[in-house]
């Protein structure tokens, strides 16, 4: 059973020619239940093949051989720079087999395939090998301690990083490989083991990368990768020997997550939701301001944690830049993510089509008007016109909730009364963009921001060095950068009377 492609790579057709099983204790095994479910391409709304349906059996399986790898198995003897090169060959091996996952993504998630082999799947590996240099980097201080309540002693105090133990990582459809790598990476660099639970919408990219891993020499049970919906989800937040969750998805199953994990306090990570304002000023450089903020909302299809959908413009070129905001998102070659010409893909399934399309009606219905788009586009698959809608006021749903579609919501402010304000009128926290050529006033407005990433005359500024997560309810932690190994270990203090 597989989507109708001619123009797949060898290895691609034979990946999806039969059924896939899950990793487990670095067997390729089935679910215990035996049954399966169908993943879909959203271009053509066809089945591509089908994969094991895990359940909580299944997580528990996979939880005892994580468990078992880091307590007994070799990865917790194993030396930083051993762990340094086999996470480095994971970056390797995704290198050489970009186009395969760049193929894979496109037709399980929709996205082109150029961008999920020259972006998703090229700064994984990035993610990789910036991790695998941080395993041997990893360090305690020693403290000079006064310990005032034993006058005389002499002590020597110092502190230790250690892993947590076994982490479940649950990420989403939108990024399925890359946000993997987010987690993965440096979870495995500060030596803990690991399950990863991908979205069922998208579960393809995450079993291939499970080859990666065994491929690349990892110990059986390092890597566990259960497929399912969200009951194995839900298993896997409550297992009362799991010691950490990072769980990337929406801010509403982001507080399910935190409920179910209060069993044994895991440790929690999220980055969850955002409603990401995107500020143009009068004095901004036009052309690249506006395809900077076409970027901010219709990369990946809309369906983007960070993108840019609330658009605030400085009400004298108001109109102008919405106009031309409207006319080069209306230009978009939209199609299927296998056609090299396409811009703009379809959304990742019908559940997600049917929201979108909520929005694009109850924006209509409240007063909006949209300059371009407002509809579906075609007749097969998930496509959904790109959507620029004006008229609009802060309290409509279209303002103030998250969409995950190529829709955005553009209103006026004026520079007597600021943006701040408006910017920051929201649950989110996640990002924001700034366009300016005054510096002053970029700096001045980037501190006023409460979110998380700042981009100022740039959007989507990511870069694998800086860390990334949110404010308010747009999650806990930051994932990227140096502080990503923070939410992967914990410290001991060891205090020695000498």
């Amino acid at each position: 059973m597989t989507a109708v492609a001619t123009d797949l790579l060898p290895r691609v057709r034979d990946f999806i020619a039969g059924d896939r099983p899950m990793l487990i204790g670095g067997e390729w095994v089935w679910a215990e239940s035996g049954r399966t479910f169908e993943t879909i391409d959203p271009a053509t709304a066809r089945p591509i093949t089908s994969v094991a349906h895990g359940d909580a059996a299944d997580v528990d399986r996979a939880v005892r051989a994580a468990r078992q790898a880091f307590d007994d198995g070799p990865w917790s003897r194993m030396k930083p720079n051993e762990r340094e090169r086999l996470i480095w060959r994971v970056g390797d091996l995704l290198t050489e087999r970009a186009a395969e996952f760049g193929q894979l993504e496109a037709l399980d998630n929709g996205k082109a395939a150029t961008i999920a082999t020259a972006v998703d799947t090229a700064w994984s590996a990035d993610i990789f090998r910036y991790n695998a240099g941080l395993a041997t980097k990893i360090t305690g201080s020693t403290v000079n301690v006064s310990m005032p309540f034993v006058p005389g002693g002499e002590f020597h105090a110092y502190t230790l990083r250690e892993p947590v133990g076994v982490c479940g990582l649950i990420v989403p459809w939108n990024f399925p490989l890359l946000m993997a790598a987010f987690k993965l990476a440096p979870a495995l660099a500060a030596g803990n083991t690991v399950i990863l639970k991908p979205a069922e919408q998208t579960p393809l990219t995450a079993l291939l990368l499970g080859e990666i891993f065994t491929e690349a020499g990892f110990p059986p049970g390092v890597v566990n990768i259960v497929t399912g919906y969200g009951e194995a989800g839900a298993a896997l937040a409550a297992h009362e020997d799991v010691d950490k969750i990072a769980f990337t998805g929406s801010t509403e199953v982001g507080k399910k997550i935190v409920e179910a994990a209060k069993g044994n306090l895991k440790k929690v990570s999220l980055e969850l939701g955002g409603k990401s304002p995107n500020i143009v000023f009068a004095d901004a450089d036009f052309e690249k301001a506006v395809a900077g903020s076409v970027a901010a909302w219709m990369f990946n299809h809309g369906q983007c944690c960070v993108a840019g959908t609330r658009l605030y413009v400085e009400r004298p070129i108001f109109d102008d830049f919405t106009a031309a905001v409207a006319e080069a998102a209306s230009q978009a070659k939209i199609g299927p993510g296998l056609d090299p010409a396409t811009e703009l893909g379809p959304l990742v399934s019908q559940e997600q089509f049917d929201r979108v399309s909520g929005y694009l009606s109850a924006g209509l219905a409240d007063g909006a008007r949209a300059l371009t788009g407002g509809k579906r586009w075609g007749d097969e698959g998930f496509f959904i016109e790109p959507t620029v809608f004006v008229d609009v006021e802060p309290s409509f749903s279209i303002v103030q909730e998250e969409i995950f579609g190529p829709v955005v919501a553009a209103l006026p402010f004026d520079a007597d009364t600021g943006v701040a304000a408006a910017a920051n009128d929201s649950i989110y926290g996640l990002a924001a963009g700034i366009w300016t050529q005054d510096l002053s006033k970029a700096h001045k407005t980037a501190r006023q921001i409460k979110a998380g990433s700042v981009w100022v005359n740039q959007y989507n500024g990511f870069d694998t060095a800086m860390p990334f997560g949110g404010y308010k309810q747009s999650g806990w932690g930051r994932e990227l950068g140096g502080a990503a190994i923070d939410l992967y270990t914990q410290t001991k203090a060891v205090n020695v009377a000498l």
